[in-house]
């Protein structure tokens, strides 16, 4: 169960210890453990693509680039927010930012929370924008911390510590719920959010981490101003389950599968989009191929992204792999887009899919 609320006082030191550890368990529990949905799936399963024999298109056409907050990618893909502000960060950030300056593709830091707590570990977020000067970079910051904030000039800075082309808000309740330390006060978070869109002066980019946002919640994102959304859908990396491992528990968490299936939700942000046609959607949420973030993007997505598998294999197969597995990755949507006749990402994002 949940922690008891404890009227103990942190000091801003020992805040920062706190979040430094829990930053290091998140990612060694997410690289040891099988942290995946067991009962649900991402719903991408469910769907099948509509063949066309007759693409009337040469695969040397096919065009994956696109373009996102203002700069070019060679792929409509992202490596999603994943760390930060601990020591062992800072190697797994560069060679992460490295690989995706290789390979033209966005990529967002983890949560910058220590980065306020502390200046231990500022460079662990810096050198994504070192090492990455021509890709999209995404600054991140929690929901429950933005409640707090009645100044934006503290995220301003961690904006310009990475010099993000956008600031991510992830939206965890089911984390805060759960986490022996967290927060779950989410009273004023959406005015948070409009106060960020009104004053930060770069686009905000509204996520969940794996709980999906529905259509109901989008729909309240677009009424404050926010134009990106990130649905991270149930059916990869069960933060509730990284709870669950953290705390010992002896039965694993009932909420291990909760949340909106990536499809699903996807289904219902992307019809947002006839009332709303500045929306810029991003499908993440159980992505482990080129062939599901295909269906991604022709459910409505813009952009795909994805943290856990590209982290193992950068862990496990150095950045040799994680460049191997990228481009396998634009060998199967390439492959998709002319067996579809689609000559670029404006045309897969309108290609028939069928439920299966």
């Amino acid at each position: 169960m949940p922690k008891k609320s404890s009227s103990r006082k942190i000091s801003r030191r020992d805040s920062s210890h706190v979040t430094t550890s829990r930053k290091r368990q998140h990612v060694e529990l997410t690289l040891s453990e099988d942290v995946r949905f067991r009962a649900k799936r991402s719903g991408l399963d469910r769907f099948d693509f509509v063949h066309n024999a007759l693409p009337e298109l040469d695969l040397a056409a096919v065009d994956t680039t696109t373009e996102f907050l203002g700069r070019h990618l060679r792929l409509p893909i992202m490596i999603s927010c994943m760390t930060g502000g601990y020591k062992d960060a800072l190697k797994i950030n560069r060679d992460l930012a490295e690989v995706c300056e290789e390979e033209m593709i966005a990529m967002g830091v983890g949560s910058q929370r220590q980065a306020l707590e502390n200046s231990a570990f500022h460079e662990t977020f810096r050198v994504v924008r070192e090492v990455a000067p021509s890709i999209p970079i995404i600054g991140n910051i929690g929901a429950a911390e933005v409640t707090r904030m009645l100044d934006v000039a503290p995220l301003k800075r961690l904006a310009e510590m990475i010099r993000a082309d956008a600031f991510a808000v992830h939206l965890n309740p089911l984390q805060e719920f759960l986490q022996p330390e967290g927060s779950p006060n989410f009273r004023g978070v959406l005015a948070g959010i409009q106060r960020l869109v009104n004053n930060l002066g770069i686009p905000i980019i509204v996520k969940e981490i794996g709980a999906g946002i529905s259509g109901t919640v989008a729909k309240r994102l677009l009424d404050v101003g926010v134009r990106i959304i990130d649905v991270a859908g149930a059916g990869g990396t069960s933060w509730a389950g990284v709870e669950s491992l953290r705390r010992k528990e002896e039965h694993p968490s009932l909420f291990w599968d909760w949340g909106i299936p990536t499809a699903h939700s996807l289904q219902q942000v992307a019809k947002l989009r006839e009332a709303e046609a500045g929306l810029t959607l991003i499908g993440s949420g159980g992505i482990t191929n080129g062939m599901e973030a295909a269906k991604c993007i022709a459910l409505g997505a813009d952009l795909v992204a994805s943290a856990r598998p590209l982290l193992m294999t950068l862990v496990q197969k150095k950045k040799k792999g994680l460049r191997d597995l990228i481009r396998e990755w634009e060998e199967t949507i390439r492959g998709v887009m002319f067996l579809t006749g689609s000559r670029n990402i404006a045309d897969l994002q309108n290609a028939r899919l069928v439920e299966c």
